[in-house]
């Protein structure tokens, strides 16, 4: 399962989100900006891979869903509502996105 994560600059949280999935069974894990000048910005390409996305705040999904026709169903691009206000690697963002995805993805794993 190929799963997304989407901020807006690509250098904190949504890398974060990256490095914490990146090893686990079953998961390829990516992530990506909507900056344009994102070290990875969001593309056609990616969106249309994902098989979920988890935007960080609701104007990440909203890009998603306004700017991108092939993407996964609206129900597997989630938003998160983690603000911009961690460091990448911050040991409570990681929290937050274990707390938050973690289920999600064991649910999904189940119901597929």
């Amino acid at each position: 399962m190929r799963i997304l994560f989407v901020c807006t600059a690509n250098k904190l949280r949504s890398p974060t989100a990256e490095d914490v999935f990146r090893d686990w069974p079953g998961i390829e894990a990516i992530s990506a900006g909507t900056d344009a000048e994102s070290p990875r910005p969001l593309t056609k390409e990616l969106v249309a891979s994902a098989d979920m996305i988890f935007a960080m705040e609701n104007h990440h999904r909203e890009r998603i869903r306004k700017k991108f026709k092939q993407r996964p169903p609206d129900n597997r691009i989630i938003t998160l509502h983690i603000p911009d206000e961690y460091e990448r690697g911050d040991p409570e963002l990681i929290a937050l996105l274990n707390d938050k995805i973690a289920p999600r993805l064991a649910a999904f794993n189940k119901a597929n």
